[in-house]
């Protein structure tokens, strides 16, 4: 059967009320299928329990190809779906759309699609480029906000973590859609100085973690923080345990496709050395309907 692929479609995002459209890019047959697939699996028991959907979700996807930039597509600002490859950002939010679909009690291809959206853009619009939550921890803060997640990180024995964030502004050629639009640029310079002038962030030293693993669950999404110049988040993953090992499932561009990682997050953390922790995130089933 020919696969149909949809590019800048235009569908109503009635969740988000009033006359809002947003280009929704995806293959519809194989995307769908694969949706559908993963819904199929889930048990209705299993519903409102967030940590084990996700962990399902993200052994579901075990082997699926590694593709980087999956999400620069065309020159308009899209609502890209991509279930047939990922990345490790890609990954994290398509576990966690997908579970919040299912808790929701709407495991259907077109609700997986308005929780893509939802998390993936400040304040769940889609409103070109810079409205997409670039940097991590702007992600991790505007999804607090809306009750996606929870910032467990202190709770779990996490020391104040400054930030000082600058690349994407700095190396504003290095993005497709930033290069020759200073514009664009000088709107992502502000984002970078409203995220630095946040003091509520939190990280896990690495030499840290193993002492502190009990306070992390399976379903965590684990967010590595780094020493990079101007970055805050190198990698993301979702927490795992193994019987008494702490690892993580993640579309790791060594292994070229999603893995559960062999090492423990504390050995994989302290064996790259621009890594210096981790900051912890916990779904949060409470606020599945408060948007």
């Amino acid at each position: 059967m020919k696969t149909i692929k949809l590019f800048a479609v235009l569908l109503p995002v009635w969740l988000f009320g009033g006359a809002v459209y947003a280009q929704w890019s995806f293959d519809m047959q194989q995307d769908r299928h694969i949706a559908s697939s993963f819904f199929a699996q889930v048990k209705a028991e299993e519903e409102g329990l967030m940590g084990a959907i996700i962990v399902k979700a993200a052994l579901f996807f075990v082997h699926t190809p590694y593709v980087g930039h999956t999400l620069e597509v065309g020159d308009m600002e899209q609502l890209v779906v991509n279930l047939r490859e990922l990345d490790c950002t890609t990954f994290m939010e398509t576990c966690v759309a997908l579970s919040r679909a299912v808790g929701k009690g709407t495991p259907d291809f077109d609700s997986y699609c308005r929780e893509l959206q939802y998390i993936r853009y400040r304040g769940g619009v889609l409103d070109g480029y810079t409205s997409r939550l670039h940097y991590t921890s702007d992600w991790i803060f505007d999804n607090v906000g809306k009750g996606v997640v929870e910032d467990v990180t202190q709770q779990a024995g996490g020391r104040p973590l400054p930030l000082q964030l600058s690349f994407m502004s700095s190396h504003s050629d290095a993005y497709k859609h930033l290069k020759g639009r200073p514009d664009r640029v000088a709107y992502m310079q502000e984002v970078e100085k409203r995220i630095n002038a946040r003091d509520d962030y939190y990280y896990i030293p690495k030499q840290e973690i193993e002492k502190n693993r009990n306070h992390i669950r399976s379903g965590d999404l684990i967010c590595f923080t780094t020493s990079m110049e101007g970055m805050d988040i190198s990698h993301v993953g979702i927490a795992y345990w193994q019987e008494d090992v702490l690892t993580f499932i993640h579309a790791s561009s060594t292994a070229k496709k999603v893995v559960v990682n062999e090492e423990s997050i504390s050995e994989y953390c302290s064996g790259i050395k621009s890594n210096t922790g981790i900051m912890v995130l916990r779904c949060n089933e409470e606020g599945l309907h408060k948007e």
